[in-house]
């Protein structure tokens, strides 16, 4: 009897709750441009939507229900649904664009001019002969070698091309697209231990399909999950 007593609890609450859901419509602009194709997502319900072409959206919510509005080139927006977001049901939210970043230079091959023998019409200027500790001789001391140089980089550009951080997709996917705050105020992860921990959280198998779907509210519940391991870890060894 208990036991259908509380399904019947549960079944009510779970009606009343959604009967409190209200469609939230709304505009998301940048530099008063609609935005195409931003992801809203309700982070309290798990549901999630798409802005038009229009930069419009509709999405069911609650009151006090955390919206994050999501696209790659713009920072992210976390919003609070409020009442008085229901009540009006015209939210407009502007993004900022984000600065542009260079990608890394690297030195892939060095090339020097080509020296030819010397003739009989070419000058040749000899060595000075060393002199005295202390007296200037003209040349350079402890010049540069050279082919020294161009080997020392040819190793570089090789060693670089064979090495790969396993989890420098992650941790580039964690960065670019988990807000800033998420991790000091929703984990409570320390900023020094920030890095540490998402180097923890790539170890995990499942970073790997995290990094190839690129979902955003999936990519936030993993590192809900890994953060009580880390945390667990850090207590153990402190121990």
């Amino acid at each position: 009897m208990r036991v259908k007593l509380l399904t019947i609890s549960l079944f009510t609450y779970q009606f009343i709750f959604s009967q409190n859901e209200k469609l939230l419509n709304g505009k998301v602009f940048s530099q008063n441009i609609p935005l195409n194709k931003v992801e809203v997502i309700n982070k309290t319900a798990k549901t999630s939507t798409m802005t038009n072409e229009f930069g419009d959206f509709s999405i069911f919510v609650n009151p006090k229900d955390s919206l994050i509005f999501f696209s790659k080139d713009y920072f992210f927006k976390r919003l609070k649904i409020s009442k008085e977001n229901i009540n009006q049901n015209n939210m407009i939210v502007n993004m900022i664009l984000k600065p542009e970043e260079l990608d890394e230079i690297v030195i892939t091959d060095i090339r020097f001019p080509h020296v030819g023998a010397a003739t009989e019409n070419s000058i040749v200027i000899p060595k000075p002969p060393i002199s005295n500790p202390g007296v200037y001789s003209g040349g350079i001391a402890s010049g540069v070698d050279f082919i020294e140089l161009l080997n020392l980089f040819r190793k570089k550009d090789k060693k670089a091309k064979e090495i790969k951080f396993r989890g420098l997709d992650f941790i580039k996917l964690a960065n670019a697209t988990v807000p800033f705050d998420f991790f000091y105020n929703d984990l409570k992860i320390k900023p020094e231990e920030k890095e540490l921990f998402l180097q923890f959280c790539d170890a995990d198998p499942k970073a790997k399909i995290l990094t190839q779907e690129k979902k955003l509210i999936c990519t936030m519940d993993f590192l809900y999950t890994k953060n009580e391991e880390f945390k667990n870890l850090t207590v153990e060894i402190k121990n």
